[in-house]
Parts: C-alpha cells; structure tokens; sequence
C-alpha cells in the first residue's frame, strides 16, 4: 500500500519524506502511531499536519492537490469521475479483494509462521482468472480502465498484481488485453521507481 502512494506522487512529482516503520519492533502498534493511523496499518501521510490514511484516499487526495502536475489521474468531468470512480470500485472488488487474498495465503502467512493452503490459493486464482475474463473486454474496448487516458484506478492495481508471481501466479499474462495493459502500467517510470522499496525524493 505505501508503493501504491509512492507511485501516486512519483507522477505527480511531489517530493516526499519517506519514514520507515519497523513491524518486528511493532512500531506500527505504539501509541503515537495510533494516534495517526488508529487501525495500526502503514501508510498515512502528514501534509503540513493534515493526516490521512488509506492509500486509495491518499492518492486521489495528491492527485486533486496537484492537478497541474504529470497526468491528472483523477477525472473532474462528472462522467469521467463516474467511470473512473466506476473503475476503482472493479479494482478493490474484483481485483484486491482476490488477488490479496491469493499473495497472503502463499507469501505473508508462511513469513508470519503459517502455513498456506494451495487449495485456497487456487480458488481465489481461478475466480480473479473469471474477473480478468472482464478486464480482457473492457481492456478491448479502450486503453485503460476508465478509458483512454491512465487514472488512479490503473496505478491502484500495481503492488497486488507485481506480487501474484511472487505467490506463483502469471495471470496477469494469459489474457491479451490484460498483458497489453499490465506491461503499460507497470512500465512506467513511476512504478519502475518504487516497485522495489519506496525512498524519499525531498
């Protein structure tokens, strides 16, 4: 999630300070943490004391901030908004809420002592696989999900679908529209940027 902010403002160039927080000493757990982020989860931002949490919002947040910086990323016409806002909803139902799942089963729940269930994973493969099937459609009909010019909903995608090989999955290349679209987004300088630790650029 914090890759999915710093790519956010890597495209709208905005210099940032990067703070690491340290999960095996439970940073994230401390009360001055949980003053800011009171779920204990990473990132937030301070914007000149302004605090916001959840990266979605952080980024549609930096892109109306800075509207006249890189591409807009974020629609303003009222139906523009309404099919970019249509396809950030497909990202978080149909896209994270599986695919997620999948990378926690086989990456984070043997790093935290468990044990993943292959079964499971490939149940939640094969139903994002049905998911794509509509990806590959819209992705026919137009460059990126909102339509033809990149917006948040397509850079929201990038820190769940660059980990689906990790979980060993290489969905996002079997279907043409997908790949055609997948290697676009996850080509950019932004995410070329970030995609392997985030550093600060203030």
């Amino acid at each position: 999630c914090t890759r999915r902010v710093a790519t956010v403002l890597h495209e709208k160039q905005v210099p940032f300070e990067f703070i690491e927080i340290n999960f095996s000493k439970g940073e994230h757990k401390s009360p001055i943490f949980l003053e800011k982020q009171p779920f204990g989860q990473v990132p937030y931002i301070d914007d000149d004391g302004f605090i916001l949490y959840e990266s979605r919002a952080i980024g549609r947040y930096i892109a109306a901030n800075y509207p006249e910086k890189g591409p807009a990323l974020l629609p303003t016409e009222k139906k523009a908004n309404a099919l970019f806002e249509q396809a950030a909803s497909v990202e978080l139902s149909n896209f994270d809420e599986f695919g997620h799942r999948a990378i926690g089963e086989m990456v984070f729940k043997p790093m935290f002592g468990g044990t993943s269930d292959k079964a499971v994973f490939d149940e939640l493969i094969a139903t994002l696989d049905k998911k794509l099937d509509a990806y590959n459609v819209i992705l026919g009909k137009q460059k990126y999900l909102a339509g033809n010019e990149i917006t948040l909903a397509d850079l929201f995608h990038l820190p769940v679908g660059s980990m689906l090989p990790v979980a060993g999955s290489n969905i996002l290349e079997t279907k043409p529209n997908v790949v055609r679209w997948w290697k676009d987004i996850s080509s950019r300088p932004s995410w070329q940027a970030v995609k392997d630790g985030v550093v600060g650029t203030a």
